[in-house]
């Protein structure tokens, strides 16, 4: 089925995508998970609490995982054979939950059967990858969409009406840390393993017209695990605005903070805080316009300081691949585009394409998009379903 949707590039636009909307309001979307490993046990607990949604299947090679998974007297069916998963009319929807090498075939099969994608960040192993799903999805009016779940979160929701909506005004700087004592992964360094999580959230929240346009990386592996395990890496922004992330496997400590400053306004997210997550300071750095200068204040300094009222916004705890789950169902009922679409999870895969391309580079900046064809960051594709 062709489309004339035209899809969307910027971070966070939301924008209709074609698709079927006669279904029957009380009728339950028919769902299949693929992978019970790490994350599809997450998946298969959160679908089965989601209204919307009727988990029909639970595909992974090892079976006794799946029935493991499921519980002894659940009327989920466990299989080894996706085809099986991809046969079943009752099946409207995948939710891919695999290694990351895997991600790009059983996506683009489940497509290509007409069935509506979730999957697992990242979205694929190369930039040629992601794009061939996102045009495929497209192509046949399906909802593609990427497991950003951090975006899901009610405080990264906040940040985002508060930068969407202007309270913060323009963006002028993102810093974000995200370190912890291990784990040392065995098949990506720190920045494939760390990074998505806050280049997903800064794509989410930047405002329309705000986007990455160079990355810069460095990275260090003291210890000799023959990986990066300590990286900083810095973004350009479109409006001349910087974004920094530093990840590390290394610290004894556990951090992760993000601060967001605006013209008028800065956002300090402590996600380690739950009593105060989110902080919302009136305070900032004021610049005279030359046009506004009189002889009367011309001697002195052009640059004010702002100091203003804290505010720690309420906000409600729940489970953020609940809300994934819901916002799947949601754009598959409304032949919308879903918040974090299949172009979400490419533009982040591009950053990171562009980092690593930066650390072969000695830390160059490299334009976004300008990574090389056929870049393979993951280790060999381990077994996972047939």
């Amino acid at each position: 089925m062709g489309s004339n949707v035209v899809a969307h590039e910027a971070p966070g636009e939301h924008v209709p995508t074609p698709g079927s909307t006669d279904r029957p309001p009380d009728r339950r979307i028919g769902l299949a998970v693929v992978g019970a490993g790490y994350w599809g046990p997450n998946l298969v607990r959160n679908a089965q609490q989601t209204a919307a949604l009727h988990l029909h299947w639970l595909c992974d090679l090892d079976e006794q995982r799946s029935r493991k998974v499921l519980g002894e007297y659940s009327t989920v069916r466990a299989t080894t054979s996706f085809e099986e998963v991809l046969a079943d009319r009752r099946v409207q929807a995948v939710a891919i939950a695999t290694p990351a090498a895997a991600h790009h075939r059983l996506a683009r099969a489940a497509l290509e059967a007409g069935k509506h994608v979730l999957v697992e960040k990242p979205i694929t192993t190369t930039a040629e990858e992601a794009a061939d799903l996102v045009a495929l999805a497209e192509e046949r009016g399906l909802v593609l969409m990427c497991d950003h779940t951090f975006c899901y979160t009610p405080v990264v929701r906040r940040i985002r009406e508060l930068v969407h909506g202007g309270e913060i005004g323009d963006i002028q700087f993102f810093d974000s840390v995200r370190i912890n004592l291990g784990l040392v992964q065995p098949d990506v360094d720190v920045l494939w393993d760390l990074a998505p999580h806050d280049l997903s959230i800064l794509d989410f929240v930047l405002p329309p017209g705000v986007e990455p346009v160079g990355v810069s990386a460095q990275a260090a592996d003291p210890i000799g695990a023959g990986r990066a395990c300590v990286a900083y890496l810095t973004l350009r922004l479109s409006n001349g605005a910087l974004a920094h992330c530093h990840v590390n496997w290394l610290s004894p400590t556990k951090v992760r903070t993000t601060l967001i400053g605006g013209s008028r306004r800065t956002l300090v997210w402590d996600d380690l805080n739950p009593q105060a997550r989110l902080a919302v300071h009136d305070r900032g750095v004021d610049l005279t316009p030359p046009d506004e200068l009189t002889d009367a204040i011309r001697h002195r300094a052009l640059i004010s300081y702002r100091v203003g009222d804290m505010v720690a916004p309420a906000l409600v705890e729940q489970e953020a691949l609940r809300n994934v789950m819901a916002e799947f169902a949601a754009a598959i009922g409304e032949g919308r585009a879903p918040l974090t679409d299949g172009r979400a999870g490419l533009r982040v895969l591009r950053l990171l394409h562009a980092a690593s391309r930066s650390l072969e580079l000695g830390g160059a900046t490299v334009p976004v998009g300008d990574e090389p064809k056929d870049r393979q960051p993951f280790a060999e594709e381990r077994a996972t379903v047939r």
